[in-house]
């Protein structure tokens, strides 16, 4: 009984999305359930979509890139440590063909870009609470169902963590969600000041438009996510008719909510004190400025960056001038002064320039997935994860053929996804803007992992290769529309 309560629910399109969408919802507080639900969807699309993920020559190249990865393992000198690292790596590309199939449309884009963004407001409360609060707390509910681990002063002491292992790595997901909700806020913002781009019979609400069931509030969709569980019997659709007790197209709560967010997840950014993320935030607003055309907003964000960088870099003389202007917890972070005396092991330069020499001594086949570590410390004596750069590490373990696909494989998104946002014709004012927040995204991520490694968090790396597929999915079916409407 509870299995064809499963199937139905799972099988149906609607559902599968409706599941997914709740997954991205809870995944911050609970990655236990947030994979278990997105692996379901993951293997019901494969089921039912077999042919057009088969089809699909990026997926092509993700199957040569699994093919190269299962062949420098066997070159490894560990090889039990390497096929591991498969597992960093396959089930996700698994995941990014499934979903790239699965999101279709902006209103897809849009529903999940929403999901996130509610979904980071628990985290960031609770990594404020950990920081200015002294909140302590480990709470665990059926072993790893939910488990919640707050330590006192954040991880390293002084830097939110949240829910997460490390400062670093809550930055990397508040980046993220971060420049999704300022996406999201800008669309409101337009909406609001009157600048919308009406179709025929399109009509754009805060949570999407009329179709695909697009316009549902996520507490409806939340609540037909529940219905569909409880009473799969009873179910044959998600398109339910607006509440009024719930926000309208016009009502001013998305745009209240949304300007929440993006404060929220801002400050919290700020205090994760991630050089990283200060500097991927402060890109992505600048790209926004760009893209709407706020010159003013330009200067003044170019402005203040440049009285940072010249309060923590300039010649003594001109710092000090700065520095009367500019809190120390920006600039003395910047430069180190806050933490001096560092370990020339622990410094990224070192890393880099390790692994760099260690893809030159194996330019083939590398020396083998999750290799850094014990390489590094025989080398430094000290015990380190990973290179802090996605793509020197890739070079070193993998070799230089299976690293260039793979940055072959995220360029072919990206250029695919600029093309399309320069010259489509046939993309409304609103969807443009999403694409590009989506875009915006990506470009942070791969940003990201220029100096730091996401992959080793689940829930970043599994949020991660879903905002990927996202993006190609759409891409994707935009492009084919292109084709049609040019034959």
């Amino acid at each position: 009984m509870l299995g064809a309560s499963l199937n139905k629910a799972f099988y149906n399109f609607n559902s599968r999305w409706n599941y997914s969408l709740l997954a991205l919802l809870i995944f911050p507080l609970s990655p236990f359930v947030g994979a278990v639900t997105i692996v379901l969807v993951s293997f019901i699309t494969w089921m039912k979509q077999y042919r057009q993920i088969s089809r699909r020559p990026l997926n092509w190249g993700f199957a040569l890139l699994s093919v190269l990865l299962i062949v420098s393992c066997g070159f490894a000198q560990n090889k039990i440590e390497a096929f591991l690292g498969l597992f960093n790596f396959l089930p996700f590309f698994l995941v990014f063909a499934a979903f790239s199939t699965l999101i279709q449309t902006t209103a897809q884009l849009r529903q999940m870009a929403w999901a996130l963004v509610i979904g980071s407001m628990p985290v960031a409360t609770l990594g404020l609470g950990q920081l200015f609060l002294g909140w302590n707390f480990k709470f665990e509910f059926i072993w790893v169902v939910l488990s919640w681990t707050i330590r006192p002063g954040g991880n390293p002491p002084g830097r939110i963590a949240s829910l997460f292992l490390h400062a670093n790595t809550f930055a990397a997901y508040l980046v993220i969600v971060f420049i999704l909700s300022v996406g999201l806020w800008l669309e409101q913002w337009r909406l609001g000041m009157g600048h919308r781009a009406f179709g025929r019979d399109r009509v754009m609400g805060w949570w999407g438009d009329r179709s695909s069931f697009a316009h549902l509030p996520i507490l409806r969709l939340l609540y037909e996510t529940l219905r569909v569980a409880c009473f799969p019997g009873g179910v044959r659709s998600v398109q339910v008719s607006p509440s009024p007790h719930l926000p309208t197209p016009h009502s001013p709560l998305p745009f209240l909510f949304l300007t929440i967010a993006v404060l929220t997840n801002f400050i919290t950014l700020i205090f994760t004190n991630s050089r990283n993320g200060w500097g991927i935030a402060i890109f992505a607003c600048l790209a926004y400025a760009i893209y709407q055309g706020w010159r003013i907003l330009v200067g003044g964000v170019i402005g203040i960056v440049t009285s940072i960088l010249l309060a923590a870099f300039a010649p003594s003389p001109i710092a000090q001038f700065f520095r009367q202007y500019v809190p120390a917890f920006f600039w003395a972070r910047l430069n180190d002064d806050m933490y001096p005396n560092r370990p020339v092991a622990l410094m990224r330069k070192t890393q880099w320039e390790f692994a760099w020499s260690l893809a030159w001594q194996h330019p083939w086949t590398g020396w083998g997935l999750r290799s850094f570590t014990a390489l590094y410390k025989a080398h430094m004596q000290i015990k380190l994860g990973h290179p802090h750069n996605l793509f020197l590490m890739l070079s070193a373990e993998t070799g230089f053929i299976t690293t260039f696909l793979f940055c072959s494989l995220l360029g072919w998104i990206l250029i695919a996804g600029v093309q399309l946002v320069r010259n489509s014709k046939h993309i409304y004012t609103e969807d443009r803007l999403l694409i590009f927040s989506y875009l915006l995204a990506c470009i942070g991520w791969i940003l990201l992992n220029n100096v730091d490694v996401t992959l080793f968090d689940f829930r970043l790396n599994a949020l991660s290769w879903l905002i990927l597929a996202a993006t190609c999915g759409v891409v994707h079916r935009y492009n084919q529309q292109e084709k049609l409407a040019s034959h």
